[in-house]
Formats: structure tokens, sequence, C-alpha cells
């Protein structure tokens, strides 16, 4: 209940067996993979090769103003017009 507690989650009473013994396992877990030798792992960020899988930037036509604002809620002088969001000091 204690650790329910500090991470704010509503647990009842008659499931924290259940997760005590969900919780000891995930803990026995990290305490096999601290056994593991990484001595000769290099460090990374991804576990998988990265690749780049954007496309080639190739220049063509953008939309009309017209249609690009024929879906918006609301516009004003062929600008998107949203409401005010900050208040003037």
């Amino acid at each position: 209940m204690h650790v329910a507690s500090l991470s704010r989650l509503r647990v009842e009473e008659s499931e924290t067996e259940s997760y005590q013994a969900e919780l000891d396992k995930i803990i026995s877990y990290m305490d096999i993979l601290t056994s593991v030798d990484t001595a000769n792992t290099p460090p990374t960020t991804y576990a998988l090769p990265m690749e780049n899988v954007f496309r080639d930037d190739v220049p063509k036509e953008s939309l009309s103003r017209e249609l690009a604002l024929s879906n918006a809620p609301d516009e004003e002088d062929g600008y998107f017009k949203v409401p005010r969001v900050l208040e003037e000091s």
C-alpha cells in the first residue's frame, strides 16, 4: 500500500497481495540483470540499427490559400482565426 500511495494509485485492499507478488517478480528479474557482464558492451541509444526513413525533399506546388482555409472553423483576411489564449497586460 505504501508504494501505491507514493505513486498516487488507488489500490483495493484485496488487490495488494497480487500486486506485491508481481512487484517481487519484477525486482527479482532486475537482480538477475545486474549480474550480466556488460563490460565489453558499448553503450547505445537504440537496440536496433537506425536509418533515415524520410523521403527526399522535393519541391512541389503547395495548397492554394482558399483550399487551405476551406475547412477552417474561422478565418479573417485570408488567415486562420483562432481564439485568444493570452491576456493583454
